[in-house]
């Protein structure tokens, strides 16, 4: 069973950064996809950004492009995502989760009936 950690959130004003860490309990194998997620009050869980384990591809939501950056530490089991520039519409709960038998599809590295094991989440609040 894989289990993931996040942490890293917390309350930042407009315009600051945050990083926020996902760390896996065992070993990222090369077909690994793993994904950003979150989810404001009253809103559905969207994708934010995903990254394929084996090469490093990345993936963003339009949303966040040129603002938000993940990354991996094999070493670690930990996957990034820095978010800078960060805006109110922003705040939410960020989930990590991931798919050990990868995703082939770059479209659904942002959905999240993709993901098999999720995290328990952080909250991330944009506020002055």
């Amino acid at each position: 069973q894989l289990q993931l950690v996040e942490s890293g959130g917390g309350l930042v004003q407009p315009g600051g950064s945050l990083r926020l860490s996902c760390t896996a309990s065992r070993f990222f194998g090369e077909n690994y996809a793993i994904g950003w997620f979150r989810q404001a009050p009253g809103k559905e869980r969207e994708g934010v950004s995903g990254i394929r384990s084996g090469d490093g591809s990345t993936f963003y939501a339009d949303s966040v492009k040129g603002r938000f950056t993940i990354s991996r530490d094999y070493a670690k089991n930990t996957v990034y995502l820095q978010m800078n520039s960060l805006k109110p519409e922003d705040t939410a709960v960020y989930y990590c989760a991931a798919q050990v038998f990868g995703i082939f599809s770059p479209r659904n590295y942002l959905s999240s009936n993709q993901y098999d094991y999720w995290g328990q989440g952080t909250q991330v609040t944009v506020s002055s």
